[in-house]
């Protein structure tokens, strides 16, 4: 066996903003969820007009775990642990299958309720 059989694979690195907005766009996906909720720096980033789908997720990265929790806007009416379930496993998932990263904790702080009603489908 010569130096020929031996592959190198570069490493890759993945920057926390990206895991954030998978994250981010995988619990926009959730039923129920009506935003994402930013705290201050978030809402001086709204103010400005910058929006993003890192909003509303803090990350701890450990090498190749990564934990994080999310602040979250739920819509009114929705059951609250059955919401915090599907958003816990969606975002699982989506990090796990496309960064190769372990989640070892997904958090979910709900900061509000949406009163607010779907917006008009364009049916109408």
């Amino acid at each position: 066996m010569g130096e020929s059989d031996t592959t190198v694979i570069p490493s890759i690195q993945i920057a926390n903003d990206v895991i954030a907005s998978i994250a981010g766009l995988a619990a926009a996906e959730v039923d129920g969820v009506a935003g994402m909720a930013g705290g201050l720096t978030g809402g001086i980033s709204e103010m400005l007009g910058k929006r993003g789908p890192t909003k509303g997720v803090k990350l701890e990265v450990d090498g190749n775990r990564v934990g994080l929790d999310l602040y979250v806007v739920v819509r009114y009416g929705g059951k609250i642990p059955e919401i915090a379930g599907q958003l816990q496993e969606k975002v699982k998932v989506q990090i796990e299958n496309m960064t190769g990263l372990v989640v070892t904790h997904v958090n979910i702080h709900v900061q509000g309720v949406s009163f607010a009603s779907e917006p008009p489908t364009a049916e109408s």
